[in-house]
C-alpha cells in the first residue's frame, strides 16, 4: 500500500503538514490507539517516542501497513530506542552513539520512507556544556547526518532544556559548528523559550535548516528566561503548558512559517497530564480523560486561534 497523501490543512501554506508527538499519551496507550485517535482528530502524522514502537522494531513494514491503512504518516521516531546510546558528549560513548543511530535509521526509519529524524542529544553535563563539549556534540551529529542523508533522512537535532544544547548561545554555536549539508534543526517553541531564546527569532535566523517544528508552550511567568527552570521545579509543577499558556507567541510562529513557505511537519508536543496542571483537577483526575481533553484543547487552538482547517471536534 502506498504511503498516505494528505489534503492541505493550512489556510495560507498548503505545504505545512500537521501532526503530534506521542508525549501526551506515550505511557498510557499503544501505537495502534494513537494511529486511530490521530486519524479521528484530522491530524496527519505521528512522531512517537521509541518505546511506542519497540514491539515493532523487528517488522517495521507490518507497522507501516497499519499507518498507511489509517491514512496517517509515521513522521519519524524520537531517538532513545532500547539499547541505543544517546550520549553525544563523552568521547568514549560517541562511537556507539553514531553506530546505533545509523543502524536504527537504516533498519527502521528507511523502510518507512522517513525523510527527517528528530534527535535529542542526551543529558546536560553537570557543570554546564563547555566549548569543547559542544564541538564534540557537533562532530557526532555531523557524522551521523553524513551517513543518514545517504538514506534520504535529514538529521534534525532538538535543543532541549537540561540537555547539552539549552541556552541561546549554545543553540547558535551548534549550528555554527555543524555542516548544513548533514545537520538540520527541530526547533521546539517551548524548549527554546525556556532556554532563553526568542523562538521566532531563532527560527527566522536558521530558517533554511528547519526540518520540522514542535509546538509547545510554557507559562508567561518564565519569560524572559534568564535562567533555565530546574528539574526540581518541573518535578514540583510542570514548566510546560498546553498552547495558550502565554509563554510563546504562536501567531508570530505561524506567520513566519506561512510567510516563508515552510515545507514540512508542524507538531503538537505536549507533556502528558499530571496532578497540579491547569485543568487537570477540573476533570476529576482521570488520566485517560485528561489525555483526550488535552488533545481536544490543542486541536481547538490550532483550529480556532491559528486557523488550521481541522474538523470541529465531536
Amino acid at each position: 500500500m502506498p504511503a498516505p497523501s494528505h489534503r492541505p490543512l493550512d489556510p495560507e501554506n498548503p505545504d505545512i503538514l500537521y501532526g503530534s508527538t506521542s508525549s501526551l499519551w506515550d505511557a498510557r496507550h499503544p501505537i495502534e490507539w494513537a494511529i486511530k485517535r490521530i486519524a479521528a482528530l484530522g491530524l496527519q502524522g505521528i512522531e512517537p517516542y521509541a518505546k511506542q514502537i519497540e514491539d515493532h522494531r523487528a517488522d517495521p513494514l507490518a507497522l507501516k501497513g497499519k499507518f498507511d491503512e489509517s491514512g496517517v504518516t509515521l513522521i519519524d521516531v524520537s531517538n532513545g530506542a532500547q539499547g541505543q546510546s544517546t550520549n553525544f558528549v563523552d568521547p568514549e560513548q560517541t562511537p556507539k552513539t553514531i553506530a546505533d543511530h545509523v543502524a536504527f535509521a537504516r533498519d527502521f526509519l528507511q523502510p518507512f520512507g522517513c525523510d527527517v529524524w528528530k534527535v535529542n542529544m542526551g543529558p546536560r553535563p553537570a557543570e554546564g556544556t563547555t566549548g569543547d563539549q559542544l564541538k564534540r556534540v557537533a562532530d557526532t551529529l555531523n557524522e551521523i547526518g553524513r551517513q543518514t542523508i545517504e538514506m534520504g533522512i535529514r538529521l534534525a537535532p532538538h535543543p532541549h532544556i537540561w540537555g547539552p544544547v539549552e541556552r541561546e548561545h549554545e543553540v547558535r554555536a551548534l549550528f555554527d559548528l555543524t555542516d548544513l549539508n548533514y545537520v538540520w534543526f527541530t526547533p521546539d517553541t517551548g524548549q527554546l523559550a525556556l532556554g532563553g531564546s526568542d523562538p521566532v527569532q531563532i527560527m527566522s535566523d536558521y530558517f533554511p535548516r528547519i526540518a520540522e517544528v514542535h509546538l509547545k508552550d510554557t507559562y508567561a511567568k518564565y519569560i524572559p528566561s534568564k535562567q533555565t527552570p530546574s528539574r526540581e521545579q518541573h518535578a514540583e509543577a510542570s514548566v510546560y503548558h498546553n498552547l495558550g499558556g502565554g509563554g510563546v507567541d504562536f501567531p508570530a510562529v505561524m506567520k513566519l512559517l506561512r510567510d516563508r513557505h515552510f515545507k514540512g511537519w508542524v507538531m503538537l508536543d505536549m507533556d502528558g497530564p499530571r496532578e497540579g496542571d491547569d485543568g487537570f483537577d477540573a476533570i476529576g483526575g482521570d488520566l485517560d480523560l485528561a489525555v483526550d481533553d488535552y488533545l481536544a484543547h490543542n486541536i481547538n487552538y490550532l483550529r480556532v486561534i491559528l486557523g488550521v482547517k481541522l474538523p470541529p471536534l465531536n
